[in-house]
């Protein structure tokens, strides 16, 4: 599969999918819709558990899925950004998590295997969020020692979650909206673990989030920190999302390209949220500033995040249509500009 999807990135910039949880906002469900049959009765709240409906709404989760191909994206993000201990804990669905991830992927896979060709292959990538929890960082600046989580329990988290995925048939996984990389380095360790214990493996595409302006994660992390950080895992692609719009995240996804020596990917926010929360940089300006990124050949994966809807994919699609994929530099190139040491990796 990661043969496949270098050869399907070699000729042209692969497109990603846009927010499912912004199409899922303008569905305007109600606690009943979140519930379904089989919930009905659960004592918890489970309004806003987005990926509670693979199982309560799989048709509306596969109508989104279908969209976001027809607008001409190459790779389905599956409904599962949560879909982890630690975070289903809000909505005590911990005993769910399994099922979750499985029945994300297989919605996912149904929609894919009914667009896909010969000529035209799409991808199911399995959505790993950074849960709701850091490793790094104390939640009480009472108790700077304190930690609401530990390496163990998120490998622990995300090893449950990416076997899931892989049983319900994705073709990689996408770790993503990284904001402490001690969480990615645990997700990072369960997969490898996974992968040994299977003798299978999957490609891994792995995404950042700079926390503002600083141009650093929320851990303080600098772009190249977090580069040299995760390296080791040698990723079919490394990246950046969310928190910010395209504009405003050109320079860091510029300085991301210059220094990695893999896919480079880019799924922005729709700028920023208005007083209510509302994103409203309509598809033609996202897609423009992408566009811009596409022509000075800093990108090979384009999709977006919060705000971003079918349209800004295929507005995006438009643009960049036959412009050139970003080139891989010369591995031995790189570490000399960064000033890194080479280190033996099996790819």
């Amino acid at each position: 599969m990661k043969r496949a999807m270098l050869e399907s990135a070699k000729d042209r910039i692969l497109l990603m999918d846009g927010a499912m949880g912004t199409m899922i906002q303008r569905q305007r469900l109600g606690d009943v819709d979140y519930r379904g049959k089989r919930f009905a009765n659960y004592s918890a709240d489970l309004y806003g558990a987005n990926d509670l409906l693979n199982l309560t709404q799989p048709n509306l989760i596969k109508e989104i899925h279908l969209a976001y191909l027809e607008a001409g994206a190459d790779i389905l993000t599956t409904n599962t950004f949560n879909s982890n201990q630690i975070s289903m804990s809000d909505y005590k669905l911990e005993r769910i998590v399994k099922e979750l991830n499985f029945e994300g992927a297989c919605l996912a896979r149904q929609a894919v295997s009914a667009v896909a060709s010969d000529s035209r292959p799409r991808f199911v990538a399995g959505a790993l969020g950074p849960t709701n929890r850091t490793a790094s960082i104390s939640p009480d600046v009472a108790d700077p020692a304190h930690r609401s989580t530990s390496f163990e329990e998120l490998r622990i988290g995300y090893r449950e979650a990416a076997e899931a995925l892989m049983e319900g048939g994705v073709d990689l996984l996408l770790l993503e909206t990284v904001f402490d990389t001690l969480n990615a380095k645990a997700a990072l360790f369960a997969f490898a673990e996974l992968f040994e214990e299977k003798k299978s493996s999957l490609p891994v595409m792995i995404s950042g989030t700079i926390t503002d302006r600083s141009g650093r994660t929320l851990t303080g992390q600098t772009i190249e920190a977090f580069w040299c950080s995760v390296r080791h895992s040698r990723p079919l692609s490394v990246g950046l999302n969310c928190s910010l719009g395209a504009q405003e995240l050109r320079p860091y996804v510029a300085e991301l390209s210059g220094i990695a020596d893999c896919l480079v990917s880019a799924h922005p926010n729709a700028g920023f949220p208005n007083e209510f929360g509302e994103y409203e940089e309509p598809p033609e300006k996202t897609a423009e500033f992408l566009h811009e990124w596409a022509e000075d050949g800093l990108v090979n994966i384009l999709g977006g995040c919060c705000g971003t809807t079918p349209a800004h994919i295929a507005a995006i699609s438009g643009l960049v249509e036959g412009i050139a994929p970003r080139l891989l530099p010369d591995r031995s190139e790189v570490l000399a500009l960064s000033g890194l040491e080479a280190v033996s990796i099996q790819p």
